[in-house]
């Protein structure tokens, strides 16, 4: 049997209270002070995970600090937590581990926290770029969106995530424009995007007026924030965000019923898999980022594979094949923690 370990951490204070229901009645000052100097610990043992060719157990571990704290704190102190969760993993018998949420957004994007393990170690980005793409397709063309004739903005456009679906999708769709805080970077994008496809992107850092001319929105950032607004959406636009904490505002499931918010998709995970901890998934469906670890130790592949801000459409096409053969797939759509309903869909392709 293979193993594996994923590293997750609370995106929120509030979170805490899903392990440890104390935290709701202690400030939230005293409980991040609390957990700067709580070691790692493994929240659950993950089992029955069977694919046509391979069996595979796991562990989910918990690197204790916040979203806020990830961002705040001095990046090696940050950095020698998460080693040690990995650590952690070693000793647990896995082969290799995933970085969950701001565990694969600090510092290089999971290289140093490799050189510092003996086991492999991803990201789980490529899998993440790989079902962010076929969701996001699925969902336009579900209402009645032609790639061929829309504008497509991506927000976060110079990450790891942002780069790839932009190369991709900049085949497919008539406008394209790139989002991000870098000009020089994002020039650079659009550059590689007009060699490779013909393709002219436009490039800005205004995220609002980028939104406001897209019918369908990609966005993946590291903003502890919410920096897309309702007033800013065309109706009948799909938004598709793949970026742990949301980009997209709690308001516009609140006040937008004519657009279409997808968090990335849900991966269907082959067999009778028991996840043992409730991260806020239907039974047996999970992150796309889980699964390619998942699905990385099922192929026994343990060399570190989506690290570094730089992935290739290649490492897209290849994990793609390998969730195929063992059977990983898109399972449907989840906004803001509830699943997508095809009342919902109608509702959005009637508005547009």
């Amino acid at each position: 049997m293979e193993r594996f370990a994923f590293i997750v951490h609370p995106l929120a204070v509030a979170d805490v209270a899903r392990k440890f229901n104390v935290a709701k009645y202690i400030p939230d000052t005293v409980v991040e002070k609390a957990l700067r100097f709580m070691p790692p610990f493994t929240v659950s043992h993950i089992t029955g995970i069977k694919s046509p060719y391979n069996t595979a157990e796991g562990w989910f571990i918990a690197c204790p600090l916040t979203a806020k704290q990830m961002i705040s704190l001095p990046k090696q102190v940050v950095l020698k937590k998460i080693i040690q969760a990995g650590k952690l993993a070693e000793k647990l018998g896995a082969g290799i581990v995933g970085l969950g949420a701001f565990t694969s957004v600090v510092g290089d994007a999971g290289i140093t926290i490799a050189q510092h393990l003996n086991i492999a170690v991803t990201t789980g980005n490529s899998y993440t770029v790989a079902v962010a793409l076929e969701a996001t397709k699925k969902a336009a063309k579900m209402l009645g969106h032609q790639l061929s004739d829309s504008s497509l903005a991506v927000i976060g456009a110079t990450g790891a995530i942002g780069q790839i679906c932009a190369l991709v999708m900049a085949k497919d769709v008539k406008n394209l424009t790139l989002v991000g805080k870098d000009i020089s970077r994002l020039n650079n994008l659009a550059a590689k995007i007009l060699y490779n496809t013909g393709l002219a992107a436009k490039v800005t850092t205004d995220v609002s007026k980028a939104v406001q001319t897209a019918n369908i929105i990609l966005t993946a950032t590291s903003s502890l924030d919410a920096i897309i607004a309702p007033e800013d959406l065309q109706s009948g636009s799909v938004i598709c965000d793949v970026a742990r904490p949301r980009d997209i505002s709690k308001q516009v499931a609140e006040q937008r019923h004519d657009v279409l918010v997808i968090e990335g998709g849900m991966v269907a995970v082959p067999g009778a898999v028991e996840f043992n901890f409730d991260f806020g998934f239907p039974l047996r469906t999970a992150y796309a980022c889980m699964a390619e670890t998942m699905m990385l130790a099922l192929e026994g592949r343990y060399q570190s594979y989506s690290l570094g801000q730089e992935l290739s459409v290649k490492q897209v096409e290849d994990i793609a094949v390998i969730a195929q053969k063992h059977q990983f797939k898109l399972a449907g759509f989840r906004s803001f923690e509830k699943e997508v309903s095809e009342e919902q869909v109608n509702r959005v392709k009637q508005a547009r």
